[in-house]
């Protein structure tokens, strides 16, 4: 069986930025297995497979080691797939998902995402010890728990680009993964993600922590529209904008890669 491959980087105007991802077109679903293996030989952070529906697309995403419920970046570079490889005729893709229906809308050479909020923030109490440990001398502002991820704000974008942590320690905290911001010193906020739990030490831009982060922000901010960095070494650029219980994520996409994967 032949398959077509694709590898793209998200979130980034140029190629080697961003965060990539592996896209797999399939006329219908394989086995679990066969596509978790698939990732685990691409390696990526995520890597999507879609197959066609009667109204759009059903999407799936895996790590390396799990499948999850969502993914920002991954969407992002399928949606970039069928609109400029496939030739989709319309300006918005709907996906099925295991989040639900989420929507991809072109919008020149920017893709805005159409993702559910994470609006169930809420102060942690009990903070894991092994979250503490994992910053080292860091001193939180304050930490919070959403759906899948914790939050940890800290007070200087600096603390977050130059944070050290100990992703095998972190790695015992159950959640997702770990989010780190700060208000940015030429953008509205910084981040960065840490998920080894998932399988990913550090992750390039993720667009689905922005669906806690641009909720958050919007509180302190007191604005609804927001210009983002993820800190990463590769970096990523992201616009956002709360709607209610929705969230716009917009990013870029280059296409780096495509191929032919070979299962016997």
């Amino acid at each position: 069986m032949q398959l077509p491959l694709y590898q793209l980087d998200a979130f980034t105007n140029h190629v080697f930025g961003g965060n990539p991802a592996a896209v797999v077109p399939l006329p219908s679903w394989l086995a679990d297995d066969t596509m978790q293996a698939i990732a685990a030989e691409n390696n990526l952070a995520e890597t999507a497979f879609y197959v066609p529906t009667e109204e759009g697309f059903h999407i799936r995403w895996f790590t390396p080691t799990v499948e999850v419920d969502l993914c920002g970046h991954a969407t992002l570079a399928t949606a970039y797939v069928i609109f400029n490889l496939d030739n989709y005729p319309h300006d918005t893709i709907r996906f099925d998902s295991r989040s639900g229906e989420l929507k991809v809308t072109k919008e020149d050479d920017w893709l805005v995402l159409d993702f559910p909020v994470d609006m169930m923030l809420h102060k942690q109490l009990l903070t894991p010890p092994a979250l503490l440990e994992a910053l080292g001398e860091i001193t939180p502002v304050e930490i919070l728990r959403g759906k899948t991820d914790f939050l940890v704000v800290l007070e200087s974008e600096s603390l977050v680009r130059n944070l050290d942590i100990d992703v095998i320690v972190l790695s015992t905290v159950p959640a997702r993964g770990v989010i780190v911001t700060a208000k940015g010193d030429e953008v509205d906020f910084v981040s960065r993600f840490f998920a080894p739990q998932s399988g990913i030490a550090e992750d390039p831009v993720t667009g689905s922590a922005h669906t806690s982060l641009t909720p958050y922000w919007a509180e302190k901010l007191k604005k609804d529209e927001f210009v983002a960095l993820q800190v990463s070494p590769r970096g990523g650029y992201l616009k956002t904008k709360l709607r209610g219980e929705r969230v716009d994520i917009a990013g870029q996409v280059k296409l780096y890669l495509t191929g032919t994967i070979e299962i016997n």
